[in-house]
């Protein structure tokens, strides 16, 4: 393997260890912060350290309003939204169990398509897909086992919400801002920047609770921000454009495997057997769409 290989290897894996830490990191953030105040500290690190990586690339930003517009609506999509979501569900459940939700992105993402864009088409290896996927939800969220804790459920609903809204957010991309062919580093810079402004202009009236600032929150809300929402989104950039989007995306089955062995080496979360299991399921009905799809176009072709 060449040098640079080597590298591109080294920020796929890197870029799936800190996706993967990002929901320890909330889950310890809000022991110290509210879920606005660590959504606030999150973008603003985020959008000062890819300002920063701009200004050593010299990358340039569009100047077309309309790009703006879109890149406004993307930021709300994509970052205030699900990490809103994300980090009031990690008041009531655990790390872990976020991150498996994390992972039905993929199959959010398709579902969105399937509605909002014309050439999308739900095939019969799709549909298999989409019920597999949704059939894992539901062995993760184990009804059987009866819900107990405050806001369980309405937080696992949340965090299903946040991949419905990363789901619509990617949609947008792919329709309105990806036909202009801007460069990926300014896009993402501008995304993250656009949602630190938004957090700020709300903070006066929304953050206002007590902040307790000890070792744990300080350090998960700077790798969080620094590295989860800022460097990771120049490696993720890097990988898909050395790799191809396709192969650059199998980052979304890593993250729970992160996510669920750090919850419990780090916080002691109990996992449960449908829990993984449910997380396998999901992930098979993402390959399995995939798989079929990639050959019905090779056929057609």
């Amino acid at each position: 393997m060449t040098p640079r290989g080597i590298g591109i290897l080294a920020q796929f894996i890197a870029t799936a260890l800190i996706w993967g830490s990002s929901f320890l990191f909330i889950a310890e953030a809000v022991q110290g912060l509210s879920p606005v105040q660590v959504v606030l500290g999150r973008v603003c690190i985020g959008a000062v350290v890819l300002l920063v990586v701009c200004a050593v690339a010299r990358s340039r930003f569009p100047r077309e309003p309309r790009t703006w517009v879109h890149l406004s609506v993307v930021a709300m999509l994509l970052c205030v939204i699900p990490f809103l979501l994300y980090a009031w569900a990690g008041q009531f459940i655990d790390s872990g169990l976020a991150s498996i939700y994390n992972a039905t992105t993929p199959l959010m993402t398709m579902l969105v398509a399937l509605v909002a864009l014309r050439e999308e088409r739900l095939t019969p290896p799709r549909l298999v897909g989409l019920l597999l996927g949704f059939a894992g939800v539901i062995v993760v969220l184990g009804p059987w086992h009866g819900f107990s804790g405050e806001n369980a459920v309405p937080a696992q609903a949340a965090c299903l919400g946040a991949t419905l809204s990363y789901g619509v957010a990617f949609v947008y991309l792919r329709r309105f801002v990806t036909p202009l062919g801007l460069p990926a580093v300014p896009v993402a810079t501008m995304q993250v920047g656009i949602a630190a402004v938004v957090m700020i202009l709300v903070a006066p009236f929304t953050a206002l609770t007590p902040v307790t600032l000890t070792v744990p929150v300080v350090s998960s809300m700077l790798a969080l921000g620094a590295l989860g929402t800022g460097l990771a989104y120049v490696w993720n950039t890097n990988v898909v454009a050395a790799w191809g989007a396709t192969n650059a995306s199998t980052v979304t089955y890593l993250s729970p495997v992160v996510g669920v062995a750090l919850g419990a080496l780090v916080r002691g979360e109990a996992i449960t057997w449908n829990e993984p299991v449910g997380c396998a399921i999901i992930v098979a009905g993402i390959l399995f769409s995939r798989r079929t799809s990639r050959r019905a176009v090779s056929a057609v072709g």
